[in-house]
């Protein structure tokens, strides 16, 4: 084998990683489950390239990505007796079929581009793909007895941002705050919680556990009424975190001290004169 730009050397590359004789253990013994972590690891990975406008280790992380779906592609192609049975060449037609068809103002009727209509159209084309999903899934004999209106936000999906997902769902059918500073109560009311259950139950994990969940997803709830997104605000502020953080780290090195010798009192002055700088 060698190194090719051809897509097929890599799909051809993971059947021989996966053969039953002569392939390599570890990737002969995964399924679907077991390489979840790592197929979403490279998407985080990707993420961080991009974050540090990192080109060069971009493409590399993409490729690493790459080979997560040709992964699965090959084990769905060793499914034979799966009705559902799909290869690499699948999803590709998938994805390409799906892309032509969502964008009819560029690969069809370009008036619709001057219409102001990608959006409308672009839902409306969901919903006929939805119907033509749960047609297809029923000719295959594959049931949808679990799916439920909440269905549609991925269990797998980062916490906070299903959480936004969830919210949003439910808001089709009205179940919503109409005012955020109806949630700015709510809020106010789950802190209570949490501050009743460290005060009357003595520190129950559970439910301590079940209330900061409760807050937290109040929160997140805030955020898509203001229309900002919770991870990337958290993100903003794990930063500022970092910078604050490395100020006092540096400002005791330069004095000749360290964190682990310097008492609260000197730690949260340098946070203030951090703060001051630079915000």
């Amino acid at each position: 084998m060698q190194p090719s730009r051809d897509i097929a050397t890599l799909v051809e590359i993971m059947a021989r990683l996966r053969d039953k004789e002569t392939g390599c253990p570890w990737d002969i013994e995964q399924d679907f489950a077991s390489i979840i972590p790592y197929t979403i690891e490279e998407a985080y990975e990707v993420q961080d390239a991009i974050e540090r406008n990192d080109l060069y280790d971009m493409r590399d992380e993409l490729g690493d990505l790459l080979l997560q779906v040709v992964f699965h592609a090959q084990m769905a192609k060793e499914m034979e007796d799966h009705p559902a049975s799909f290869d690499f060449g699948d999803v590709v037609l998938a994805s390409t079929k799906k892309m032509i068809r969502r964008h009819p103002h560029v690969f069809g009727d370009t008036d619709a581009r001057d219409k102001g209509m990608v959006r409308k159209a672009w839902e409306a084309i969901k919903a006929e793909e939805k119907a033509e999903r749960a047609s297809e899934r029923q000719a295959l004999g594959l049931t949808d007895e679990d799916k439920t209106f909440l269905s549609a936000v991925p269990r797998g999906m980062p916490t906070m941002k299903a959480a936004v997902k969830l919210q949003k769902q439910a808001s089709k059918v009205g179940f919503d705050w109409n005012d955020p500073l109806l949630v700015l109560d709510k809020i106010a009311e789950e802190v209570e919680e949490v501050r009743n259950e460290l005060i009357l139950h003595e520190m129950d994990e559970k439910a301590v556990r079940n209330e900061i969940g409760d807050l937290l997803f109040a929160v997140a709830n805030l955020a898509r009424h203001l229309d900002v997104d919770p991870d990337e605000a958290l993100a903003y502020t794990n930063q500022k975190f970092r910078d604050r953080f490395g100020h006092i780290e540096n400002e005791l090195s330069e004095r000749g001290g360290s964190l682990e010798n310097a008492s609260l009192d000197e730690m949260e002055d340098l946070w203030q004169e951090a703060k001051k700088e630079r915000d």
